[in-house]
């Protein structure tokens, strides 16, 4: 038997049941739709995650103990929106009787202030600027120095006998303990000169992949000294991936639920019509042809609901895709989302074609119970039977 007329019998048996056919496909087409937004809500999360992470002051690539000489527009390749050259400094920080020992980082407010968002968890006064002898202290610091905003602390270099007074011009707060402990910040040019080798942080432009960026580093003498975040955050690493293996776990279960539920429809359907696959068979097709027709009608069917589920699920991303979903209420004490809640979904390759497939797949799956009791009904005993 021709498989042009297998089918076409496929096209007129999923037609005729129409009713049917729309409540399963209604069936389908809800889970793929959700679970293209539901996992592209995933990605959109990982992105929040990141985005927020390497955001706040650390970039997608840091480099250590740079030497004095590095040429910043060496490292500025394509893909790399900026780069930071920071100067790290041991020193002791006294006011009155007080005294901690922190590591003073030399930034350019200006240029810090354009690619990170350290100075957006400002809670008493404001962030440095170019030229001024300031000091931005973190809330632990300060509480341990019992200053305040306006007032003078001295700086003291342990390897020199230089003493220097920095204003104390902002505090601020982060939930980060790397940040929050043993680390205070002032503009390069308020110490005096030294030389200090330099640290670095890569902010890579949205889609760029850092291991590119870290490839083109690895033609630097000095290449050794680069890490993505990857391997510097690899809780947050772990964290990404954990989130993949989750939704495609929810994935296969969805579908596993929803094969089920097609797999016994189509035992009601096949019943419904055993009149017209005995005749089929008493008129000589093969068990191979009867099993062929049970799978051409939910691939038919699975193939259709999957189509217009991934446009519902493409038409639901793309309508948050700009304004995003603002979950701040529930993110505000993550040190994930410790610059922004909002998230914004995004399709990928994963959220985008493996609903779908999966649909596929367990649709297949699901032909092969209503399959095995055609083949295994003789055409007498189904002619009988009626």
């Amino acid at each position: 038997m021709k498989i042009g007329f297998i089918l076409k019998m496929a096209v007129l048996y999923v037609w005729r049941s129409r009713r049917s056919t729309i409540v399963l496909g209604l069936m389908v087409v809800m889970a793929v739709a959700a679970l293209v937004f539901l996992s592209s809500l995933a990605v959109g999360t990982n992105d929040a995650m990141i985005r927020n992470s390497v955001g706040l002051f650390s970039g997608h690539i840091v480099a250590d103990n740079l030497p004095p000489d590095v040429d910043p527009a060496e490292l500025q390749l394509r893909g790399v929106r900026q780069v930071l050259l920071r100067t790290l400094r041991p020193v002791r920080l006294r006011y009155q009787e007080r005294v901690e020992s922190v590591l003073l980082c030399g930034v350019r407010p200006s240029e810090e202030k354009a690619a990170t968002a350290l100075w957006k968890k400002t809670v008493s006064g404001r962030y440095l600027h170019d030229g001024l002898p300031d000091l931005f202290l973190s809330g632990a610091v300060a509480d341990m120095l019992h200053v305040s905003v306006g007032q003078t602390v001295e700086v003291e270099i342990p390897s020199g006998p230089q003493r220097v007074a920095l204003s104390v011009c902002g505090i601020y707060r982060t939930g980060i303990s790397s940040l929050d402990y043993g680390i205070a910040f002032a503009a390069q040019n308020a110490l005096p000169a030294a030389e200090n080798n330099f640290s670095a942080a890569v902010f890579i432009e949205e889609g760029t992949d850092p291991q590119t960026v870290l490839a083109e580093y690895r033609r630097l003498t000095y290449a050794s000294r680069f890490t993505a975040w990857t391997d510097f955050m690899p809780d947050l690493k772990q964290l990404v991936e954990l989130n993949f293996v989750s939704m495609s776990i929810v994935m296969v279960l969805v579908f596993a639920v929803v094969a089920l539920g097609i797999s016994c429809a189509f035992i009601i359907f096949i019943l419904k019509n055993i009149r017209e696959h005995g005749i089929l068979k008493a008129m000589g097709m093969l068990p191979s042809e009867s099993a062929l027709l049970i799978i051409a009608e939910v691939t038919l069917l699975t193939l259709a609901a999957s189509a217009t589920g991934t446009g519902a699920g493409v038409l639901a991303v793309g309508a948050l895709a700009r304004t995003g979903l603002d979950l701040t209420a529930l993110t505000s004490h993550n040190q994930y989302f410790a610059v922004s809640g909002v998230i914004f979904p995004r399709l990928t390759p994963f959220s985008l074609w493996l609903p779908p497939a999966l649909a596929l797949l367990f649709g297949l799956l699901a032909a092969v119970w209503p399959a095995l009791y055609v083949v295994r009904e003789k055409a007498a005993e189904i002619l009988r039977s009626i």
